[in-house]
Parts: C-alpha cells; structure tokens; sequence
C-alpha cells in the first residue's frame, strides 16, 4: 500500500545532507526574522481581526484580487485537509503530484479517481484524461515531484461550472515571472493555493492562503476552528506578500535556474540515470536503476533524497533531488557516481 503521508522531511535525518526537502536555505532572510520578531509583542493577544485584514489586503494587492478573495491558511497544507467540506461527489486527482489532497478526500469518504500521467508523454497535462462527472479537480503546478509546469490555458480549460478546479501553487514563486499562474484567473469554480514555506524557508511556521471567490472560501472554511492562524502566520503572509519580498523571490527563481541546469546536465551525464526535463520548479525527478539500493547507498554516504514510489505513478526507481547550489550539487553527484559505480562493477 503506498504510504501518502510520507514526505521529504522524513528522508531528510539529522547530520545529512538535505537534497530531500524542497526549502530554500535553512531559516528565513534576516528581514523577514526581524519582521516576526516585531510581531512577537502581539501573541499574548488573540489573533486580531485587522491582523488578519492587512494579511489579506498584502496579497490580494499582490496578485490583483480583493481581500474578501483571500483565505490566510496554515499552511496550504490545510487548505487540502478542508477540501471535504465541500462535499464533492467525485474526485479527479491529477498525479504523480502532492498527495495530502487524497489522504484528506479519502479519510473523508470521497470517491477519488486518479489520472494518471504518462511519462512517456512528459508528464503533460490532457484535459480529456479527467472525468467530465468530476465535481473537484486538484492539480500541481509546477508539480511536485515532477517538475512539470502546465500552461495556464490547458489548465483553464477543465474549469467549468458546477466543479471546484484546485491548483496547488505552492512552488510558483520559484518560476521567475510565474508566466503560468493561475492566481490572479476569474474563472468559475477556481481555487488557487499558495505557500510561504519553500521560498521563505519557514516549515516550521505553517503559513499560506487560498485564492478564490467569497462564496467558495466562505464554503472550504465553514468547519474551521475559531482563531485558525496564528498572530506570527499573519505577520509572515502580510510580510512575503510585499513588493520588495515578492521582487526578492523572482531574484531567488532567477538565480536557482541556472542552478537547476547545472544540476540536470550533471546528473544526465552520469550512467544510468534518467532526468526528466524540462523541469521548472527547485527540484528534479530522477529514474535510477534499483533505485531502493541507490537511495540506502546516498544515505549512508550523507545525502538524503526523497523516494519517488509513494507517489501514485511512481515507482522505487524514482527519485526526486532538491535543486542547489553548484557547490553542494556536487557531494550529490559525486555521491551518486560513486554509488552508481559500486552496481557496474558487481
């Protein structure tokens, strides 16, 4: 059975070297730490309703929405846990992509159907894959673990009335320009999730939103609990939502891309291994051989990559790599060749 509550953090054990989870640096940019620790003055207060107003003010002026449009989250994780409460009579789940969405509609008792993309066909999008009876469709883009950014117009194209279309943007911002976003869209049934965690490197806060029309976020938030986010989640989505965060996180997409290609080139060179490309989001899908083996080798040589087969379409031959700098790109590599070597020579 495939194990869909595992992710990279599990791969990533203390004293490795982390190519397993997608999070840019190890702790937030000293503007944004100086920022939370403004608000810390606050939390012996309840969350604030104007807190969480200037929150939904920042980003709805930042991707040209009105603030009644924005769902301040805990995390876009949550924002898949509250799926269910819009009781959706069938399911289509676009994969291999993020799996928390089928964990939460599973649990809840929702029929879920999977499309399955193929490989073959680089991972692409084809609207005719999903269900016309489909009542919610749940996407990635880019897609974890892909890497596969989808044009917005073949995304467009499965929005229809009497349907929720659910496109998790939680790795957006690492495109520069983000030229396929959805955020921004008017289209029937849309709903656009986004996180702060991997380009702001703050997991350990669960901070993020929910774009879409009044009525549909009044309906995904209608069982949550009184105070959902916390006074430090408000003042991290107020503060990333800025201009000048917003014009620092295409800098960062900007400088990561030449860093993705290097990392690809290098890992294509070495024998035996496939990367799938074009890739567009801060990570790569690999396909080694005897891929279990590869990965308890890197892990006994210090790295930590995430496994691939707990995603559906998937197999233990799929790893995904987070994408670095040159410099730490390297231990991966020389890593990889090494271990890769130990299996031609036997």
């Amino acid at each position: 059975m495939t194990d869909l509550r595992h992710h990279g953090d599990l791969d990533a054990r203390p004293g490795l070297e982390d190519f397993a989870v997608n999070v840019r640096g190890s702790a937030p940019p000293a503007w944004l730490r100086e920022h939370l620790a403004a608000a810390l003055d606050r939390i012996g207060t309840y969350p604030s309703t104007e807190d969480d107003a200037r929150a939904r003010r920042a980003v709805a002026a930042r991707h040209g929405r009105t603030p009644d449009e924005v769902l301040v989250l805990a995390g876009a994780a949550e924002g898949f846990a509250l799926l269910p409460a819009l009781a959706p009579l069938k399911a289509a789940l676009v994969h291999p992509s993020f799996t928390e969405p089928e964990v939460a509609l599973r649990q809840a008792g929702v029929p879920v159907h999977r499309v399955l993309l193929d490989a073959a066909d680089g991972y692409a999008l084809r609207p005719g894959l999903v269900p016309g009876d489909a009542d919610l469709v749940v996407l990635g883009n880019p897609t974890n673990p892909t890497s596969v950014l989808h044009p917005a117009a073949t995304i467009r194209a499965l929005a229809r009335e009497g349907r929720t279309l659910v496109v998790d943007e939680a790795f957006m911002d690492a495109v520069p320009g983000e030229p396929e976003t959805l955020a921004g869209a008017d289209l029937p049934g849309l709903l656009v999730l986004r996180s702060l965690t991997k380009t702001w490197a703050l997991p350990g806060l669960r901070a993020g939103y929910a774009l879409g029309h009044p009525d549909l976020l009044a309906r995904l938030a209608a069982h949550r609990p009184h105070w959902p986010v916390g006074t430090l989640q408000l003042a991290a989505v107020e503060a990333c939502a800025s201009p000048m965060a917003v014009a620092e996180a295409d800098a960062a997409a900007v400088s990561m891309a030449p860093h993705r290609t290097h990392l690809a080139a290098a890992l294509a060179g070495l024998p035996g291994v496939v990367v799938h490309e074009p890739a567009a989001g801060p990570f790569l899908l690999l396909r080694v051989r005897d891929g279990e083996r590869v990965r308890a080798g890197l892990r006994d040589r210090g790295i930590a990559v995430r496994r691939g087969d707990t995603f559906p379409g998937l197999s233990a031959d799929h790893i995904r790599v987070a994408v670095r700098d040159p410099a730490r790109a390297a231990l991966l590599v020389d890593a990889l060749r090494a271990e890769l070597s130990i299996e031609v020579s036997t």
